[in-house]
């Protein structure tokens, strides 16, 4: 294994990050500065800034997190990144993403081939989310969105959107894609103002009764329907 993707599987940092520390020469392995070619085999001694590296024994983790405003889906060692705020023992990463300003649920696993076949949009995988805005709710707004609308030279695919009963302000809306900051940018090209984004529910996961910052394992039976539903 490459000396680059032995740090990332550590849980030490990511493998970008890990490219940064080799090029800086912060890396040694048995005693001798290690290279992008560099290539760990069984006992091998790898230090970093004169630490040894120790590799986490792999255990099978699926957790649910309710994701904080000012949380960053990030694996990189910044302020307020999503794994330290976790501190999970495990080396996790955040399936798809969240924006800072929004919260709600979070997928997170240390089972690589299924970060992309959960986040990737081609899939058509369903996200719910709540949203509460500066001003009342048109019903055009609902019904053009539904449909599809333009967004910076991109087109929406339609989705599901409607009023939350009992509100004027707050819409739910169900979206099989994944753009950048969608649905704020939906929102602006109708002079909306994006107050309060929730995301409640990714596929068969919901957020349910979790705490903002809470996190839990998902339960068995979440897990059989999410495999059947990758399929």
């Amino acid at each position: 294994m490459k000396i680059d993707k032995y740090i990332g599987h550590s849980g030490y940092t990511s493998r970008r990050k890990a490219c940064v520390l080799i090029e800086e020469k912060r890396v040694t392995v048995n005693g001798k500065t290690a290279t992008f070619s560099t290539k760990i085999k069984e006992n091998d001694v790898v230090l970093i800034d004169g630490i040894k590296l120790e590799i986490k024994a792999f255990v099978p983790t699926y957790i649910a997190y309710n994701k904080p405003k000012g949380i960053e889906c990030t694996s990189e060692k910044t302020t307020n990144n999503i794994i330290d705020a976790i501190g999970h023992e495990q080396n996790i990463y955040p399936i798809g993403r969240l924006d800072k300003d929004s919260e709600g649920l979070i997928l997170l696993t240390n089972n690589g081939p299924i970060i992309d076949k959960i986040a990737n949009s081609q899939y058509g995988h369903e996200k719910e989310y709540i949203v509460t805005l500066n001003l009342p709710v048109r019903k055009q707004f609902l019904n053009e969105i539904c449909a599809g609308i333009e967004i910076q030279g991109e087109r929406t695919k339609p989705c599901i959107a409607t009023l939350e009963p009992n509100a004027k302000r707050i819409f739910r809306i169900i979206l099989t894609q994944g753009l950048k900051r969608q649905i704020r940018r939906m929102c602006n090209a109708f002079d909306y103002q994006v107050i309060k984004l929730q995301r409640v529910r990714v596929m068969n996961i919901k957020l349910g009764k979790l705490k903002p910052g809470e996190w839990r394992n998902l339960t068995d039976e979440e897990l059989s329907e999410l495999f059947a539903l990758l399929k």
